[in-house]
């Protein structure tokens, strides 16, 4: 849970900057009415659906007691994982104050990235830019995939949506309170849970994947949340075997794609 290594807030953007460059996608940057949210987009951006990458919670914590002050994620999977799909239209969203100038940073409470990282302004925000988004492909449905912590936000946004053709998780925190209990850490006191909205995700064509050898996102945190739907209704959990909560979703994520068309 905890990032290792000094790496600055300047090279964290340039990792994704570059990233995006090589497969020439365009970087545009969404305004809403709480924050201004990163997004990436591929070069064919027209399609009847959207798929949209939402990043997981990056650099939260400098330490195990202190926040970091700069949110940005050293490993962008999410990103990685977009630049990968070759849909008809693809998207890749940030969360908040990510990749911001260290001037814009100083209206970012770090609370934003820890215990309110799944607040109602976040998905809010989030749920605003994806409109946007979906508004500048002239699409008709969206998919949501979210790595980590975006799989929250990307469960949270599904959850009040009705043009969500199917959600996908890696490695997604669905059920933050079965989460902090299981690590015996501070409850996200702050945050919407997703857990708490499965009436709204009955009918969302839904697959969460896990990792077999994660220690940070267990195989159980999806079970919780799977615990809450009825019969028929309980979402498709998937073991990505070898894949621990960073490693291997890259090798893998082509293979997996091919299942989800």
């Amino acid at each position: 849970m905890i990032s290792c290594g000094v790496m600055s807030p300047a090279s964290r953007v340039v990792i994704a900057e570059d990233l995006a460059s090589q497969y020439r996608w365009t970087r545009r940057v969404i305004n809403t009415s709480e924050f201004a949210l990163l997004s990436y987009q591929s070069p064919v951006n027209q399609g009847l659906v959207l798929t949209v990458y939402i990043e997981g919670d990056g650099f939260a914590w400098s330490s195990r007691l202190k926040p970091s002050g700069d949110p940005t994620p050293k490993n962008p999977l999410a990103l990685k994982l977009a630049l990968q799909d070759e849909s008809e239209a693809v998207a890749y969203l940030a969360r908040p104050c990510q990749y911001l100038m260290h001037t814009q940073l100083s209206v970012c409470s770090s609370s934003l990235w820890t215990d309110a990282r799944f607040s109602e302004e976040v998905i809010a925000s989030s749920n605003e830019a994806i409109s946007q988004l979906k508004e500048s492909v002239n699409a008709d449905k969206v998919n949501l995939i979210g790595f980590s912590g975006g799989g929250a936000v990307a469960a949270l946004i599904a959850a009040r949506r009705d043009d969500v053709k199917r959600l996908v998780t890696v490695a997604g925190n669905l059920d933050h309170v079965a989460w902090t209990q299981t690590h015996h850490i501070s409850p996200l006191t702050s945050s919407l849970n997703p857990a708490d909205y499965w009436k709204n995700l009955s009918d969302v064509a839904q697959l969460h994947l896990v990792g077999s050898n994660d220690k940070v996102m267990p195989l159980v945190i999806a079970k919780a949340y799977r615990k809450q739907f009825v019969g028929i209704y309980q979402p498709e959990i998937r073991v990505i075997r070898g894949a621990n909560h960073l490693c291997c979703w890259e090798r893998v994520w082509k293979k997996i794609l091919l299942t989800l068309k």
